[in-house]
């Protein structure tokens, strides 16, 4: 697939946005997966396409995250062994659906997405740690097969199912939480993208250039601060939505 220079400018910008918008308020693939999508990119091509960046990504947070030591290793890697099973399904359900039903499967989760982020359900409300008992470890692994599932199907919105098993069900706190969330996604993402690009003929060069927007866009997020920037960003994402949902629904 050829690009014009301008298209290339836009996977580097959406890859920018990806990155920083998964630091700084969550949900970088419903800007990705749609760009590629809009630029001519077939949906189950662009949806395999889209590991690369979410790879580069959770590398760059885990490489982070191992320098400064890594809390309840065990449960991380058992959690991570839970999910593997689960993304292996939901991509090999991902690379069979037709472009014309993933487009409206797609459309349909930006849409629950979107209802998300305007409302208080999208921010969540944290609960304090608690002890790790067995029954909540046992419901923590249990969910998180389900979980693995969507994130190999789809991968969009996967903040607002790992973190509440983490910080609800499991026990751990926001902190621990974030942390098991990147090696989680990391690990099942390699699974998924084994899947991926074993049945599609995945764009790998273009999931390169937005690999690269996305680690540093996800750099520059991690180091802005600036009062009232997630907001910001909330209003830029909800737009950003509206307009591909339209595109996915009346020009696909």
């Amino acid at each position: 697939m050829e690009l014009a220079l301008w298209e290339i400018g836009v996977l580097i910008l959406a890859g920018l946005a990806g990155g920083f918008i998964n630091v700084m308020a969550g949900g970088g693939s419903v800007i990705t997966v749609p760009v590629m999508i809009f630029l001519g990119v077939p949906g189950p091509i662009a949806n395999g396409t889209n590991r690369l960046p979410i790879l580069a990504h959770n590398i760059s947070a885990a490489l982070t995250y191992i320098r400064h030591g890594l809390p309840r290793s065990g449960l991380i890697l058992s959690l991570s062994l839970c999910a593997v099973p689960g993304a292996v399904a939901g991509a090999l359900v991902g690379v069979r659906l037709p472009v014309e039903t993933f487009n409206l499967v797609l459309a349909a989760v930006m849409g629950v997405v979107l209802i998300l982020m305007l409302s208080d359900a999208g921010r969540g409300h944290a609960v304090a740690a608690t002890p790790l008992t067995p029954r909540r470890r046992l419901w923590g692994h249990a969910l998180m097969v389900a979980a693995g599932f969507w994130g190999g199907f789809i991968q969009i919105g996967m903040g607002f199912i790992l973190l509440p098993i983490l910080n609800r069900v499991l026990g751990l706190d926001l902190v621990a939480a974030n942390i098991h969330k990147v090696f989680i996604i990391l690990l099942y993402t390699l699974s998924a993208l084994w899947v991926f690009g074993s049945q599609l003929e995945l764009l790998w060069w273009i999931g390169a250039v937005m690999a690269l927007g996305n680690a540093v866009g996800g750099w520059l997020g991690a180091r802005l601060t600036l009062e009232g920037g997630e907001r910001v960003i909330r209003w830029v994402v909800v737009f950003s939505i509206a307009c591909m949902m339209m595109k996915l629904i009346w020009f696909s």
